[in-house]
């Protein structure tokens, strides 16, 4: 196969910050990203050039072929950001540096180190029995609604869509459930990923990392059932440091998306009268809600990145080696090449929300977070049938964020129950 994608045509100047650029920032992607997407995508083209925080030059993929194909030729676009030709650009305290900052984790690995790390956790995973982790996640939801079920309202993005998924995989990692211990680490993560004002991301991170790495000692002395001893025990022989690495990927991956995931769920169930009429213990509603969000309102929006190992083609784009290439999942999801009319089948689970190729979720991570995903939606619904929203629909805002598609809250009212 040619360098070139199917959309190639004739290649624009090399330099991403050519006249044109869209800055990756603005209310735009708060309010209304399809329709940002859908104009880049009409003036620019499926490959667009795009500035970064400090107007630091990259590429967003939008189409979807592009960032599949992307995604599918680690040969040409690799994930080993020390290969940026931006790098004498970036100032040490720029803002996506935790992204895009090379770490010792499976995130940055290629190749054979890539197959032998995410080996690990595809093995560690494989050993997560889904009948227990449904069981796990539905005593989780129950807790988590008994602690404001008799006050009649609720804010869900905090006080069930981010800690349910958060307590879910620590209890897959072996972390015991219900000690202080782990409810710091819970808050902790919640501050590394989402930080609110007042918040200190970095020290909290730091925190996780070190909790992390007691439990790696722990399960080295007692292993047990769990992802983390199953890491431990694979014949690769994994570091303390790469256990440690690879763990916080896979419960920061875990977390937060999922969190999103089930608090834009709810939000299409609650706001959508397709919906509305059989939400109550509508299992199959629920699970076509669940797909729709992945297509329309998917949790990642944007990926960054993957990085250019030679000059190539993409798009009608010249992509010069070391170029910076966002992925673009969520305008990929709603490219209209795949969705003639607009028309987003919901049924249909080609999206790219777990992205592609072999940097995409591992096996079976994407079946766990539906399980969880799944569960927290429908024992909500079970336990509080008469859940409403608590402002007008208008009223929801989106966190202002290009990479996470997410609510800043999900206010809710509901019959209070009697204890």
């Amino acid at each position: 196969m040619s360098d070139s994608t199917p959309s190639a045509g004739t290649p624009s100047s090399g330099c991403p910050a050519h006249q044109g650029a869209v800055r990756l920032s603005g209310l735009e992607y708060q309010r209304t990203p399809s329709q940002l997407y859908r104009t880049m995508r009409r003036e620019q083209g499926p490959v667009a050039p795009v500035l970064l925080d400090g107007d630091i030059p990259a590429w967003l993929v939008l189409g979807y072929p592009e960032v599949s194909y992307v995604t599918s030729h680690d040969e040409l676009f690799a994930r080993d950001s020390r290969r940026w030709n931006q790098w004498p650009n970036i100032p040490p305290d720029w803002p996506l540096l935790p992204y895009v900052g090379y770490q010792p984790s499976v995130l940055f690995t290629e190749g054979l180190e890539h197959q032998r790390r995410a080996g690990v956790i595809t093995q560690a995973l494989e050993g997560v029995d889904q009948f227990e982790l449904t069981r796990e996640c539905r005593l989780i939801a129950e807790q988590l609604i008994a602690s404001f079920s008799g006050s009649g309202e609720a804010e869900l993005m905090s006080m069930y869509a981010h800690a349910l998924p958060a307590r879910a995989v620590l209890w897959m990692c072996g972390m015991p459930q219900g000690s202080a211990d782990t409810e710091q680490l819970v808050e902790d993560l919640r501050i590394s990923l989402d930080a609110g004002e007042g918040d200190d991301p970095v020290a909290a991170y730091g925190r996780v990392g070190e909790r992390i790495m007691r439990l790696v000692k722990e399960k080295r002395e007692r292993p047990g059932p769990d992802v983390t001893s199953r890491m431990l025990l694979d014949p690769a022989d994994l570091s303390d440091e790469e256990l440690v690495q690879d763990l916080i990927s896979v419960i920061a991956a875990a977390q937060q998306p999922t969190a999103n995931w089930i608090c834009n769920t709810l939000r299409l169930l609650l706001t959508d009268e397709r919906f509305a009429v059989n939400v109550s213990g509508g299992r199959v509603s629920v699970g076509e809600a669940l797909n729709e969000v992945l297509w329309l309102d998917t949790p990642t929006q944007n990926f960054i990145g993957r990085w250019a190992v030679r000059d190539t083609q993409l798009g009608g784009r010249l992509i010069r080696a070391g170029d910076c290439l966002v992925l673009g999942l969520a305008a990929a999801n709603t490219d209209p090449q795949i969705w003639p009319e607009s028309h987003v089948g919901a049924e249909n689970s080609a999206h790219l929300s777990f992205s592609n190729g072999e940097h995409r979720c591992p096996y079976p991570a994407p079946l766990l977070a539906d399980v969880m995903a799944r569960t927290a939606v429908e024992t909500l619904l079970e336990h509080l049938p008469d859940l409403v929203l608590g402002v007008e629909t208008e009223e929801l805002t989106w966190r202002p964020s290009i990479w996470m598609r997410g609510l800043a809250s999900l206010p809710v009212r509901f019959t209070p129950s009697v204890r």
